[in-house]
């Protein structure tokens, strides 16, 4: 298994990992050694699914292979494994030291890319994952203004203010270019805030290029060139094809592939003073620009829809309220408005000196004393559309277009007939039957002629109107056009290519919409869910199925006897699980013995499957494929066999080698990253069909929709580099709505999603309460909380680097006990009794719930502590009190959780965080207590989702013990106040923290007087 890291490598983020499947060997020769457990650049390379030119070392400066030089935390002869290894280490005072590491740095766009495939990975990544999306932030709210750096001073002359956004912008350049043309970020109010909790969020590994640099510094360099990169593609193509003019010369930089321009200083000292102006009135207002259309503009082509006179009317735009909008006649007229600056026409004309430099051809109206709007022709109103309403936009310039700019283009429409009539798969239709299909070219839902094709061609407009719309209409989409009529426009195809077409489109003429019938229309349709006849509960299986189970099964049905794969995403708890059993059962029934289905799984949710088979489907015979003795040759005869994601990559080969009807890959979230040796090995197993579970089949990017997509349908979406160029950087980049409509029209068919919260789909969920529940620290427990504060903070001060970071993780990690109870700090096997404000909640509550003939869900974070409180809340409420911990065979935790489920006695099932957070269905379970915070808000509720899910026929109560007073409340609040953040960066822990100031560590350990009873 590969771990990935991302480190700023100065002039690019460098991607190194870990293979935890080498042992570590003990580096020979004078430091830097190289890391006895890095990967090479190639294994990274192939894992991380590179384009060759991303791996190529002679591309460009800064780019490619690298060897770069880091400094980790180990000992002399070897470095200290990262975490998500899984290594255990020896080193007991590790020190900093230089190692050298293959690395690749590839384009800042691919570099984009990979954070963000690999979000949920090392802790690194994850943070470079969060960057990112406040990059995309910016640039989404025009917070990046356009600048000339000079090559020289690589940006040092930046002001201290500037975040150190700007020092990267010199280091790319061309050597003879002077200077770099560069998008750079405005951080003011709220964003500049935002700024320093990443810089101090940002974990060490982040920074230690061949030293450990300060964090702002290093979260300004990659924040700039993440903001400059992801304007330029969301851009798409240069402002000036043949720059002349030195000002052209820029402008073709800033908005082209390359930034390298010669150095103007007149117009630096100008962009500079727009910066300065920028952050100076933090936006108070803007200019605005709006596109309006000719006022004569016929109704079609034929009718000269191409002539008449287009405006972009300017107006003042109040940057926080859109809505105030006032065009420039009015303040040229003196009215007085609320809400703009006290001198409007200052700030109209300022605001139009700085958006000529980008659109040159605002010069005209500038030529009146006071300019108010600019007249254009036809092109000239299509070059403001595609070039300079998204320039000016990224600027921070307001820009209003008509509603159909971008939307109404020239497409196709595919109409296909079945040559016979069929209502269900089970009247032999197949993806290789003949269909009948014409092909149309089409604006919209209206069709285009070819009389009318010819006469767009003939008028060589790029805006005309069409059946009453205007159309933007290219050279490259008109060619296109053409070739389509010259082609073939009516005829016969399988099934299967008029799928694939849907499914993959045309990157210049899309697909527009689509006229199908017989079941090829339900597919397409993408609401086959609906359509179809539900399949009622199948005899043998020992449920009922809910209306929208049944309406899952026959989709599943229907997907499998096509010979096609499906997603079946529903919400967690809405009973994935016993709907996948349901359509086993129901194939059994109809066809007798068949070949058997290979479900994988995590390691955790085997039990729960052979578990939930043995309850719902008695008949099916189940075999477990994992364990030291495992055998191949016990799978003949079953119909379900379960194995886990490690086994199947392992005996891959053994697998390949039988005959699977069926591979299902239940939490499918686990393959979302395409090039890991699991998702690699799962698609490698040869089957009829392919059935994708998981709840979130989208956690972070659209890559692992595609990932997950060529599991199931292997090849339908195409090529992943293909897919990324049609789908995901239009939809990520530029909110590319066609884009976004082709993907939902692609995936569509095969992807069922249902919420628990629609209440169309099930209305009789209880509903779930959430409390927090203030304790307060005894005496003794405020005492030792203090003596750690002082003592941790002392030895904190006086650290650095690595061995600051295991200090503040210990001293959390001690309060934590201590707001537990004084025992679990000291560890003295004292007792427990009236010790503990905590434990005395915890007690109230439990008595309560058994006092109500009720159960409860109890998880702790220390296994530790819960081996101290199963014992003595047994003896104190005189109840049962199940411990369920990672130490348990398979079989014991078996055994609980059935008799949690099905004892009718009151009890409290006591429950380890990281053992039991997924795969259990507690739903016995009316209440859910976390006695101490994991500090997660995703591992929590994945946690109190063991009991509100499916099944569950009372209210859940959620409550959530923190100490008043205490660093648990601040940290609370941090979490309440920036989700996003802790969502993202907090990842499986603490670790975020550890990077605060020892002021701000003060202010969080801080003990106040709230917290004592």
């Amino acid at each position: 298994m590969l771990v990935v890291h991302g480190v700023w490598a100065g002039d690019g983020l460098a991607f190194w990992a870990e293979d935890a499947a080498v042992d570590p060997r003990p580096a020979a020769g004078a430091a830097p050694r190289s890391h006895p457990f890095a990967a090479s650049a190639s294994t990274l390379a192939a894992a991380l699914a590179l384009p060759e030119a991303a791996r190529d070392a002679s591309q460009g400066p800064g780019e490619g292979v690298r060897e770069l030089e880091l400094l980790l935390p180990g000992s002399v002869k070897e470095p200290l494994p990262s975490p998500e290894t899984g290594r255990l280490s020896a080193i007991a005072r590790p020190r900093l030291h230089l190692w050298r590491v293959d690395a690749l740095v590839p384009p800042v766009g691919e570099a984009l890319r990979l954070v963000d495939e690999q979000a949920a990975g090392a802790a690194t990544l994850r943070h470079w994952a969060t960057v990112v999306a406040f990059a995309r932030d910016l640039v989404r709210r025009g917070r990046v203004i356009p600048r000339l750096v000079t090559v020289g001073d690589g940006g040092t002359g930046e002001r201290p203010d500037d975040g150190g956004v700007g020092q990267w912008a010199g280091k790319w350049a061309q050597p003879e270019a002077d200077a770099r043309a560069v998008w750079q970020p405005v951080l003011t109010g709220a964003d500049a805030s935002y700024f320093k909790e990443l810089a101090l969020a940002m974990p060490p590994a982040c920074r230690t290029w061949r030293a450990e640099r300060p964090s702002g510094e290093v979260l300004g360099e990659a924040l700039g060139a993440f903001a400059d990169a992801l304007v330029r593609a969301a851009l798409g193509e240069p402002l000036v094809r043949r720059p002349g003019t030195p000002q052209e010369r820029w402008l073709a930089a800033l908005t082209g592939p390359d930034g390298a321009c010669p150095d103007v200083p007149g117009l630096r000292k100008e962009l500079d003073a727009w910066r300065a102006s920028v952050v100076a009135a933090d936006g108070a207002a803007r200019v605005c620009f709006r596109l309006v259309e000719p006022a004569d503009a016929g109704t079609d082509a034929g009718a000269g829809g191409g002539s008449g006179e287009w405006r972009v009317e300017v107006a003042l735009q109040a940057a926080d309220d859109p809505s105030l909008y006032v065009p420039a006649r009015r303040v040229w007229a003196g009215e007085p408005v609320v809400g703009l600056p006290r001198r409007p026409e200052r700030e109209l004309l300022a605001g139009l000196g700085r958006a000529v430099r980008l659109y040159p051809e605002l010069d005209r109206a500038l030529r009146v004393a006071e300019p108010s709007e600019l007249t254009l022709g036809t092109r000239g109103a299509f070059e403001f559309l595609r070039q300079a309403a998204p320039l000016l936009q990224a600027a921070g310039f307001g820009v209003q277009l008509p509603r159909w700019a971008g939307r109404a283009r020239l497409g196709l429409k595919l109409t296909t007939r079945t040559q016979r009539q069929s209502a269900a798969t089970g009247q032999g239709f197949g993806l290789r039957e003949l269909v009948d299909f014409r092909v149309d070219l089409a604006v919209g839902d209206e069709t285009v002629t070819e009389e009318e094709l010819a006469e767009l061609a003939r008028l060589k407009v790029p805006l005309v109107r069409v059946r009453g719309q205007w159309v933007e209409l290219d050279e490259r989409q008109l060619a296109a056009a053409l070739k389509a009529v010259e082609g073939g426009r009516a005829g016969q195809a399988p099934a299967a290519d008029i799928l694939r077409e849907v499914m993959q489109g045309d990157d210049e003429l899309p697909l527009l919409t689509v006229d199908a019938d017989g079941v090829l229309g339900d597919l397409l349709s993408g609401q086959a869910e609906r359509r179809l006849l539900p399949i009622g509960t199948p005899a043998g299986l020992d449920a009922t199925l809910r209306p929208y189970q049944e309406r899952g099964l026959a989709w599943l049905s229907f997907l499998s006897e096509l010979g096609l794969g499906g997603v079946l995403a529903d919400d967690m708890g809405l009973g994935k699980t016993v709907t996948t059993l349901a359509l086993l059962v129901h194939e059994r029934a109809g066809s007798g013995p068949t070949e058997p289905t290979l479900l994988v799984c995590p390691m955790s949710l085997v039990g729960n499957w052979r578990r939930e088979a043995a309850r719902f489907a008695p008949e099916l015979r189940v075999h477990v494929h994992h364990g030291s003795g495992r055998d191949v040759g016990e799978i003949d005869g079953a119909d379900l066999v379960i194995t886990t994601y490690g086994t199947a990559q392992r005996d891959l080969e053994a697998l390949r080698g039988l005959r699977w009807r069926r591979v299902v890959c239940d939490e499918a979230q686990a393959i979302k990253n395409s090039s890991t040796l699991q998702a690699r090995a799962v698609r490698a197993i040869p089957a009829g069909t392919r059935l994708a579970l998981t709840g979130t089949p989208v956690e972070n990017h659209l890559a692992e929709l595609w990932s997950i997509m060529e599991f199931a349908n292997p090849g339908l979406l195409g090529s992943r580099s293909r897919f990324r160029t049609r789908f995901q950087e239009p939809i990520e980049a530029r909110q590319d709505e066609q884009a976004a409509q082709a993907l939902r029209r692609a995936t569509g068919p095969f992807v069922l999603r249902r919420l628990k919260t629609d209440t169309s789909i099930i209305s009789d969920l209880p509903e779930k309460l959430e409390v927090k529940e203030w304790c307060t620290l005894t005496a003794e427990q405020a005492s030792l909380y203090q003596a750690v504060v002082d003592d941790m903070l002392a030895k904190i001060d006086d650290s650095e680097g690595i061995e600051r970071r295991g200090l503040v993780l210990s001293a959390m990690a001690r309060l934590k006990q201590v707001c537990n109870h004084p025992a679990h700090l000291l560890k003295d096997g004292s007792l427990l009794a009236g010790r503990s404000g905590k434990l005395s909640r915890l007690e109230q509550l439990a008595e309560e719930i058994v006092a109500e003939g009720e159960k409860a869900l109890v998880f702790t974070q220390y296994s530790e502590f819960g081996t101290m409180l199963q014992p003595y809340l047994a003896q104190r409420l005189e109840r049962p009190v199940l411990w369920l911990h990672g130490g348990l065979p398979s079989r014991t935790r078996d055994r609980l959780v059935d008799r949690f489920q099905h004892d009718d006695e009151p009890m409290l099932f006591l429950l380890s965080l990281k053992a039991a957070g997924v795969g259990l269905n507690l739903t016995a379970a009316s209440h859910v207590i976390h006695v101490d915070r994991w500090w997660n808000p995703a591992v929590e509720d994945q946690a109190t989702d063991r009991a509100f899910r499916i099944g569950q026929r009372r209210n859940v109560q959620v409550r959530k013990l923190i100490c008043a007073g205490t660093l648990e409340e601040r940290v609370d609040e941090m979490i309440e106040r920036k989700k996003a953040l802790a969502e993202r960066v907090v990842g499986a822990g603490e670790d975020w923290l550890t990077d605060l100031s020892t002021g701000e560590l003060r202010e969080v350990f801080r003990l106040t007087a709230e917290a004592v009873s």
